[in-house]
């Protein structure tokens, strides 16, 4: 079964899988936010079976959209300061949106984060989300909501891997994703 429709846009399908296997795929998408954004390229995998995601204690009220259905939206606060972007996948496991490469709608995100470098606009979860205008209000939505766009690569990136960032439990574990020579990733690979 093919992950997009017609139109570019991603079926359920795409995001029905492990997380650590919908993170790499979704490197090269572009993704838009009322028409604001730009194409993904940085992501890292959180499953239920592991102790770093939120999910790894089971449902509560701050991670309940981690079980619902996938291609929904889990949108959290991370130390009290910043909110982070994630895609659900299979129940308790999700995507963290990690960083764009900036293409439409420069001017509304740098009207929203201040007079940054283009490179520095979405690089990192936290500025990826004050650039996009992304809060809580999003999350428990569904990607196929109006006010997203997820549209499928023009080309495919080659791709980046390495160990996750800003977490202190399975450091190891290699779920993180990039496109190779990006210069708008969150931390270089």
């Amino acid at each position: 079964m093919t992950p997009v429709h017609s139109d570019g846009s991603p079926t359920t399908a795409l995001f029905d899988r492990p997380a650590e296997c919908v993170a790499p795929d979704l490197v090269g998408w572009s993704l838009l936010i009322d028409g604001v954004g730009g194409v993904i390229v940085e992501t890292e995998a959180y499953s239920v079976a592991d102790p770093a995601s939120h999910s790894f204690r089971g449902r509560t009220a701050r991670n309940g959209s981690m079980f619902e259905k996938p291609g929904s939206i889990y949108v959290y606060r991370s130390y009290g300061l910043h909110w982070c972007l994630n895609f659900v996948c299979q129940p308790g496991s999700a995507v963290l949106i990690r960083a764009l490469r900036p293409k439409k709608g420069i001017d509304v995100m740098q009207q929203r984060r201040g007079k940054v470098s283009l490179h520095k606009l979405c690089s990192g979860p936290g500025r990826l989300c004050e650039a996009l205008a992304v809060d809580g209000r999003y999350d428990g939505m569904s990607l196929s909501e109006a006010s997203f766009e997820l549209l499928y690569p023009e080309s495919l990136p080659e791709l980046v891997v390495g160990k996750r960032i800003g977490i202190s439990k399975a450091t190891d574990t290699l779920w993180r994703f990039g496109e190779r020579h990006s210069l708008f990733l969150s931390r270089k690979f």
